[in-house]
């Protein structure tokens, strides 16, 4: 008998044990695209020349903004400005510099390699990213090129034959306002401070006609960045989803999500005594688990329906509801304070405050407009107490 009490013990701690098992999975995160941009005010700049690398580096600065596709590719249109340097040693005549000013926008399409390496990580702390693009050099204030121009000339005997043979100094000197097609490549490296702020540093090389420096060297003239700057993402860049949702976060964001049962088990052993011998009858009940209504209050300033950037959470845990549980719904009701504006007016604002929440859910986050339910009480209800808390929209999952 003691035996087979045991054997009885031993079954119900394994039946405890399957039912409690449970799969530990990390969170998902799905890619949100987005716009950006990049305040770089510290670069360097080297123009290639005859002189040493100290005497032709100058300084440079560059503003960007960018879209982000997915999680790969993208686009910036940057640009790129202050000054470039030139140079000639004519051994014993002497050595010139001299340095002008230029702007130089250039639409680039850009690349993650990380993520295209190594996955989709908004987490990860270094990216490296890979840069490339076109565009014009608009070259202007020359002087310092045609001042050098005429002191190298008396100091050389410049006759017919030295003149065929070599190039006379700065011999395509321009002035004025000089447009020319630049090509550029590049690679910037973020490191990643927040969501949303990364810090970069960026390098690249550019390439455009001859006469650059107003010298003829019959090949391209090159320059090539350095810079340092902030990346700063406008919007949510990414959505996160728990553990154990059945997501695949590499499935296209405009497809719909798959639906999420969670199903809870339930193990009961009935043991039924017969003199000659025990029978064990184990039920497995599985149970839909419907999730839990979730509510949240998005609250605005005085006579706004402008949604503040500290209530982007409560959206992004709407929008995780609605995708993760496709067949739920969201009741948006606005409201507006009794103790500010009439009753015309804050009718008015409640409508726009539940509008603005909706066309939110639907433009940035893709949630299907069926699962959207709009509605607005301006002040002909207060469901706060404090007046000020009344400048809201209430919105309830379920």
């Amino acid at each position: 008998m003691n035996i087979k009490k045991s054997i009885l013990t031993c079954l119900l701690m394994l039946g405890f044990v399957s039912a409690s098992a449970q799969q530990q999975d990390e969170p998902y995160y799905d890619f949100n695209p987005h716009w950006y941009v990049q305040v770089q005010p510290l670069g360097a700049q080297y123009t290639l020349g005859e002189l040493p690398f100290g005497d032709m580096l100058s300084y440079n600065a560059q503003l960007a903004v960018g879209y982000q596709f997915d999680e790969v590719l993208g686009a910036r249109l940057s640009l790129n400005a202050w000054q470039s340097k030139g140079g000639s040693d004519y051994d014993a005549l002497g050595k010139w510099d001299w340095k002008w000013k230029y702007v130089a926008p250039t639409l680039d399409l850009t690349a993650d390699l990380s993520t295209l390496f190594c996955g989709f990580n908004p987490n990860r702390f270094f990216t490296l990213n890979l840069y490339l693009g076109v565009g014009a050099n608009i070259g202007f204030d020359n002087d310092e090129a045609a001042v050098a121009k005429n002191q190298i000339q008396p100091l050389h005997k410049w006759d017919a034959l030295y003149y065929t043979t070599n190039n006379a100094p700065l011999s395509l000197l321009w002035d004025g306002t000089k447009t020319r097609l630049v090509g550029q490549a590049g690679l910037g490296a973020d490191f990643r401070i927040s969501d949303a702020v990364s810090l970069g540093l960026e390098v690249n090389a550019n390439t455009l006609s001859d006469g650059y420096n107003s010298k003829e060297a019959k090949n391209n003239d090159w320059y090539f960045n350095a810079l340092v700057g902030l990346k700063i993402n406008l919007g949510s860049a990414y959505n996160v989803y728990p553990a154990g949702s059945n997501f695949n976060p590499r499935r296209s964001i405009f497809k719909k999500k798959p639906r999420v049962i969670e199903k809870e088990v339930i193990r009961e052993v009935e043991v039924e005594k017969i003199v000659e011998k025990p029978i064990y009858i184990d039920k497995i009940i599985e149970v839909e688990k419907k999730p839990e209504p979730l509510r949240r209050d998005v609250f605005f300033t005085i006579n706004s329906s402008r949604i503040d950037p500290t209530e982007d959470k409560k959206l992004d845990e709407i929008a995780a509801f609605l995708k993760l549980n496709p067949q739920a719904k969201v009741n948006v009701t606005g409201y507006a304070d009794k103790g500010t504006g009439n009753a015309q007016i804050n009718k008015r604002l409640g409508e726009a405050r539940a509008k603005v929440v909706a066309d939110r859910l639907v433009k940035q986050y893709r949630v299907d407009r069926s699962q959207i339910i709009v509605d607005s009480k301006g002040d002909t209800e207060q469901p706060f107490a404090e007046n000020d808390k009344n400048r809201v929209s209430i919105c309830i999952a379920e």
